[in-house]
């Protein structure tokens, strides 16, 4: 039996945030019902690269129930009103005071069922200048300043994976399941709300009191690393790019004498100490690039496992497809099983089976006769 078994969670949902959210409920259990418009989750409409649908689609939203609902029709808003009665969770992602105009905002919604946890995801929160501000992943991105230090030092870049979105779904996860054990011992719901900025700025805290503590912000060094050195990227003979990570002096003195081939190197100025080789970064960056530009991938990493140096390779989508860690899941999807990588957690016993993907408004009628 999994954790959240019994729960019933309903999610007015689109897009990436919310569903993060709702899905790791659904996999530890919950049934998610998740709430569409007429025309679907836009995220159906993202791409066709999973099977012929969407792949962000796919992802988030394996083992729900989804019905089609129009809160303007005085009947599917009835029908709404009986759903959250009897839900444990109640998510939605809507445009801020979207669902208060409709008589389903959250304190009210608690005001009726004191035991209801009500989620709200927002962009930048529902006060302030920035509610009405429509909010996306890669513009929080850049409004937050994540891609301000992501990148190389040309330009801003953009972190490749829907990582607020992710961060805030992620979040209002774990708020849910603070709130579910409280309520096991107060009996009282609760109320959360979590914007995407929100979610970012808590990521960016070190970034920010690095700035307020030294009036500069952190450079963007690309596959470097803005306060070690040497750490980064270096090219192989075979052109394979291995990255390599130096935490302290033992493993620099282990890394020059096992990998380098020269033990008395942390010995000369300029190279003696972290703080000199980042002021030196230049010359020893170009050292160790020279040592690696001999080496193939296979003669790195047989030196580097020696050395005991923290390393990895910097591999493309194709190359993590095959990676041997990659732990995969099967996914029923209205188009045949789509291989997906696993959820993180792990838990003994048994793998987890996924639910299937479902059809715009598959389970409509029979929700609706449900809660009729």
């Amino acid at each position: 039996m999994r954790a959240l078994e019994g729960l019933l969670v309903v999610s007015m949902e689109q897009a990436v945030a919310a569903p993060t959210c709702s899905q790791k409920l659904c996999d530890a259990g919950a049934r998610v019902i998740k709430i569409e418009r007429r025309e679907g989750d836009f995220a159906r409409g993202y791409d066709t690269a999973a099977a012929g649908q969407s792949s962000y689609f796919v992802w988030l939203n394996r083992g729900k129930e989804s019905i089609a609902l129009d809160i303007k029709d005085p009947g599917d808003k009835a029908l709404l009103a009986r759903m959250v009665a009897r839900a444990d969770v109640f998510i939605q992602n809507l445009a801020p005071g979207a669902l208060a105009r409709a008589g389903f905002g959250s304190a009210e919604l608690r005001a009726k069922h004191p035991r209801l946890i009500t989620v709200d995801i927002s962009g930048y929160g529902e006060e302030g200048d920035y509610a009405r501000m429509k909010a996306y992943d890669l513009l929080v991105q850049a409004e937050s300043g994540l891609a301000s230090i992501t990148g190389h030092p040309a330009g801003p870049g953009r972190v490749g994976v829907s990582v607020v979105d992710i961060a805030c779904g992620m979040n209002a996860h774990a708020a849910v399941l603070e709130a579910l054990i409280a309520r096991g011992t107060t009996g009282q719901g609760a109320g959360i709300a979590v914007s995407l900025f929100d979610a970012m700025a808590d990521w960016m805290n070190v970034p920010l009191a690095f700035f307020e503590g030294t009036g500069k912000a952190p450079q963007r060094v690309g596959l470097a690393h803005p306060s070690i050195c040497p750490y980064g990227a270096f090219a192989c003979a075979d052109g394979a790019l291995v990255l390599i990570s130096i935490q302290n002096e033992r493993e620099w003195a282990a890394f020059c004498a096992g990998v380098l081939g020269e033990p008395e190197l942390p010995r000369r100025q300029g190279w003696r100490s972290n703080t000199e080789r980042v002021e030196n970064r230049n010359l020893v960056d170009s050292h160790v690039g020279a040592a690696f530009a001999r080496l193939t991938r296979t003669d790195a990493a047989r030196l580097l496992d020696s050395a005991g140096t923290a390393y990895g390779f910097v591999n493309g989508v194709a190359e993590f497809a095959r990676h041997p860690a990659l732990r995969r899941m099967e996914v029923p999807t209205p188009n045949g099983m789509v291989s997906l990588a696993a959820p993180a957690p792990r838990f003994a016993g048994a793998a987890r089976q996924s639910g299937a993907v479902p059809t715009l408004d598959e389970h409509g009628a029979a929700i609706r006769a449900e809660f009729a």
